[in-house]
């Protein structure tokens, strides 16, 4: 269950990444000065990242990034297959049913190759710092999603444009809820 999460987050990422770059690319054609996403700069942030939150040695994140980065090449391009097929408008109830089990057989890929990468991964790192990869690399994800968005900016909590911290959702007069509707069994309202 964790896995799936973890594979919709960076699905969601990706798909933000990808959005991103169209939107500068259009933009940078009326103003040269706007900011412009650099997959180099994202991928550097998040090896940064990575080494300090899950406390990499050099030699470690010497011999782990060239394996994790083989991986991410391979889940990306399965990331590309369902965003193209996302797009399709499928038509008839076979077309839709044929897209459905496309993209399932895409997601048990995803799996299988997070599988075969984390028992890569435990060559090269103790199962302890592989567990702290993995949720360092959840972590940052999560924090750029929020940082695009106008939520609590990296390690300062602080709140982008006018954005409401959740702990304020609760006490104002018509507020009391979180926005997944209070339930807090899916995990889908973090902080």
């Amino acid at each position: 269950m964790m896995k799936k999460k973890w594979c919709s987050l960076l699905f969601a990422l990706l798909m933000v990444l990808s959005m991103s770059a169209q939107g500068d690319a259009k933009g940078n054609q009326n103003n040269q000065g706007a900011h412009k996403f650099s997959p180099e700069k994202f991928d550097e942030e998040l090896q940064q990242f990575i080494t300090k939150e899950a406390c990499l040695t050099p030699e470690e994140a010497a011999k782990f990034f060239p394996i994790y980065k083989e991986m991410l090449q391979k889940q990306r391009s399965i990331f590309f297959r369902q965003r193209q097929i996302s797009r399709m408008k499928a038509g008839d109830e076979a077309n839709c049913k044929k897209m459905i089990q496309e993209r399932d057989r895409m997601e048990v890929e995803l799996k299988q190759i997070q599988e075969k990468y984390h028992n890569k991964f435990f060559n090269v790192l103790s199962p302890c710092k592989v567990f702290n990869v993995i949720t360092a690399e959840d972590k940052f994800h999560r924090r750029k999603l929020r940082q695009w968005s106008g939520g609590p900016q990296g390690n300062n909590g602080q709140w982008g444009k006018g954005a409401q911290h959740p702990a304020q959702w609760r006490g104002q007069p018509g507020q009391g809820q979180r926005p997944n509707g209070g339930q807090q069994g899916n995990n889908t309202w973090r902080q």
